[in-house]
């Protein structure tokens, strides 16, 4: 049974300000949990019930972990219902910010949906991109939303918050900026090297104009039925893809 006190401080984590004191985040469910005993992240809580226990014996050898009940972990956590596992661990240090002229990279213009956030992580493993640039105004990386949208995707990227008009401005001239936009030519038309920075705007306003003058090429997802718009994260998958075709 988790004390009231260890409930009270997995609670505090839901709070960026106190995963920023604690320097430590939370995961939950099966698949994102046994991701993490598998990463590099260092662990300071696992708890996981008894039928997670007997299934995954052999990812649980040499962890310092604690059997607990469905009850105990729905208290520490966001999920509505647990059956599984819930980890406490401490966030990574990232390495100094280096991206090569034949790497293909994601940058985030002032995300701020959790889910979209966690979701574009997803993808961007999916296709073989270690690394996303996130403005300061994005979701937080480490928002227990983000980390459950990853599916444990969070444990292979990097991503790194910075100013990104600034950053952009201190990138090699030959380097290819792309952002999506409206006024963008058609991906569709285009033959595309897989490397590059992508730039995905925010969901309602797009790329704002201080960003966007840092792009040297505009790109767009034509269109061919009457929805207004698409989910940024549906429209990173579709640029991402048309990317990595031509690898």
């Amino acid at each position: 049974m988790l004390s009231k006190a260890v409930i009270k401080y997995i609670n505090s984590l839901q709070v960026k300000k106190y995963r920023n004191q604690h320097q430590a985040f939370v995961v939950e469910g099966a698949k994102s949990v046994i991701e993490l005993l598998q990463s590099d992240f260092e662990l300071q809580h696992v708890f996981v019930t008894e039928s997670f226990e007997q299934e995954n014996r052999r990812q649980l050898k040499d962890i310092d972990y604690q059997v607990v009940t469905e009850t105990d972990l729905v208290k520490a956590g966001t999920y509505a219902s647990n059956n599984a596992a819930l980890a406490v661990a401490y966030m990574r240090r990232l390495p100094e910010l280096q991206v090569n002229l034949d790497e293909l990279v994601i940058a985030l213009d002032d995300i701020r949906d959790p889910g979209n956030l966690g979701t574009i992580i997803r993808i961007a493993d999916w296709y073989g991109i270690k690394k996303i640039i996130c403005s300061e105004t994005c979701a937080d990386f480490y928002n227990p939303k983000v980390i459950a949208a990853t599916m444990g995707s969070f444990t292979r990227l990097q991503v790194h918050y910075i100013n990104l008009e600034e950053w952009l401005k201190t990138l090699n001239p030959t380097h290819q900026i792309y952002g999506a936009s409206l006024a963008g030519e058609n991906i569709h038309q285009m033959k595309l090297q897989p490397k590059g920075i992508v730039v995905m705007g925010n969901e309602a306003n797009g790329i704002r104009a201080e960003v966007a003058a840092q792009i040297n090429q505009l790109i767009k997802i034509p269109a061919f039925g009457n929805a207004e718009s698409l989910n940024v994260a549906t429209a990173t998958a579709i640029i991402i893809d048309n990317f990595r075709r031509w690898k």
